[in-house]
């Protein structure tokens, strides 16, 4: 019998997903946006309506494709996480650094994870994406 579900907890977790200071969005096989939180919209001015069904390679051409594709075919055949981390690659999109105190970042230095969703075949990813803006310039700064 199937777990039933609560819909307080179902608006609960859609609150958390557009509150928290992580970009979070969900791409079906063919890479096309069907989730996209707050957080995404702040950064890459796009709403959920500009994006919704789109291909995440039409939103932003500048992502190396190539490297994304091998990154999302490893965690779809083995159903398990990958991660990128800012000092192997910078970014995934690059978004305008939002450090108003320093200001000496030119872009956003981001850490993303990948991880499959429920399903056999995996059918969704998840790219979570974490400013590391802070982190990245503390480093540079201290050689």
């Amino acid at each position: 019998m199937p777990a039933q579900i609560d819909i307080k907890e179902v608006h609960w977790l859609l609150d958390i997903v557009q509150c928290i200071d992580v970009g979070v969005v969900v791409l079906d096989r063919q890479y096309r946006v069907e989730v996209w939180n707050a957080f995404m919209e702040n950064h890459s001015g796009l709403g959920p309506d500009q994006v919704q069904g789109r291909s995440l390679f039409e939103l932003f051409p500048d992502i190396d494709r190539p490297w994304l594709e091998r990154k999302v075919e490893s965690v779809v055949q083995l159903g398990t996480r990958a991660f990128s981390l800012w000092q192997q690659r910078p970014y995934l999109m690059r978004f305008k650094s939002y450090q108003p105190i320093t200001g000496q970042a030119d872009f956003m230095y981001q850490n993303v994870t990948l991880l499959p969703l429920a399903g056999q075949p995996v059918e969704h990813v998840c790219l979570v994406i974490y400013d590391m803006t802070a982190a990245a310039v503390a480093a540079q700064a201290n050689g």
